[in-house]
């Protein structure tokens, strides 16, 4: 099969950051799906991969390391005790980081973390939303305990960060579930993306953030997301209502006193979708349900795809000019490459 990968971790200008090789296309077993990929989306979890963030300079991989985890495709066939798909199944999916990845013509997926496309999707504008879509539902509706089925319909959230690709998605989630949304947003073009997607109200975080909720008529909010970086975190923590709760889902190096939110008896949570995955937990069949109820949503016409822009063919030199718009911080949405 067609693949691309890493030998070295390198910057993206280098032409040998991502090369295409054959590879043989593996079997499926237990409870694992063979998937033909036909559309990845560029995630920033990618680029901090990819570049290795110097931790794996001079490493060099053999045979070549395949990473992506964002994909849509066609279920192939199936591991003996698949029991929730079949082969010719159309599904999207943001996979598990300890295995390999989604730049692959052929990939193994565990059936318990992938949903059935939405069937008003084409493989593209599905590729958008697995790792973001499951990112934000777990952020709000399991991290923060919004009930998404309105049960807090009225309380305010402040999503920082929210013209990329987590924010964009959690906009939508959070109108869905009647929360009264201050997206933040710099850019002309992001602004009006935010308010497209429904937010009520949109405030710039390369300014005062503070005097800019207070000036909506807002002491505190009872919710805040931080779906960009940390820069932002003393804000938001002014800015958090006595026991309200923040979620994030930033590494950080940066300093995070905590001293308001001890006061105020608020919580902070980490969120981090491959954690299910990756330790195997009980409740992994919690982002195959997830990503059915979104799809079902979005066939509803309550949710839109959060593609903003579409390569082709899935190669070496695509995959280089997707991550090189990723890390440029600007892209509004998502980049996807689609067929081999």
């Amino acid at each position: 099969m067609k693949a691309v990968g890493i030998v070295e971790y390198l910057p993206i200008e280098n032409p040998n950051s991502f090369v295409d090789f054959e590879a043989p296309v593996p079997s499926p077993s237990g409870r694992d799906l063979l998937v033909a990929v036909q559309a990845i989306a560029i995630n920033p979890v990618d680029v901090k991969v990819r570049s290795g963030r110097g931790k794996d300079k001079g490493i060099r991989e053999d045979p070549p390391r395949v990473i992506g985890w964002d994909a849509s495709g066609v279920v192939e066939s199936v591991g003996s005790d698949v029991t929730l798909f079949k082969p010719g199944d159309q599904v999207f999916y943001a996979g598990d980081i300890t295995r390999s990845g989604s730049y692959a013509q052929y990939q193994l997926v565990d059936e318990r973390i992938t949903g059935l496309k939405p069937v008003s999707l084409q493989h593209a504008e599905a590729a958008a939303l697995p790792l973001t879509t499951i990112t934000a539902f777990e952020a709000l509706f399991d991290r923060l305990r919004i009930d998404q089925f309105g049960a807090n319909k009225g309380e305010s959230i402040l999503i920082i960060g929210a013209g990329g690709g987590v924010g964009s998605i959690g906009v939508q989630l959070a109108r869905l579930a009647g929360l009264n949304v201050i997206a933040t947003a710099s850019r002309e073009s992001s602004i009006s993306w935010v308010r497209e997607l429904g937010a009520q109200h949109v405030v710039n975080h390369h300014k005062d953030m503070v005097a800019q909720v207070r000036a909506l008529g807002m002491e505190y909010v009872d919710h805040i997301a931080i779906f960009n970086d940390m820069r932002h975190w003393e804000a938001a923590a002014e800015l958090i209502r006595p026991q309200g709760g923040i979620v994030t889902i930033d590494d950080t190096d940066l300093p995070m006193p905590m001293e308001k939110l001890k006061s105020k008896a608020a919580s902070l949570h980490w969120e981090f979708m491959f954690a299910r995955a990756m330790y195997n937990t009980d409740d992994m069949i919690k982002q195959h349900k997830l990503l059915n109820w979104v799809a079902q949503e979005i066939d509803e016409g309550n949710v839109k795809s959060t593609l903003s822009e579409t390569l082709s063919p899935i190669n070496a030199a695509n995959l280089r000019e997707a991550h090189r718009r990723v890390e440029t911080g600007q892209s509004i949405g998502k980049v996807v490459v689609e067929n081999f």
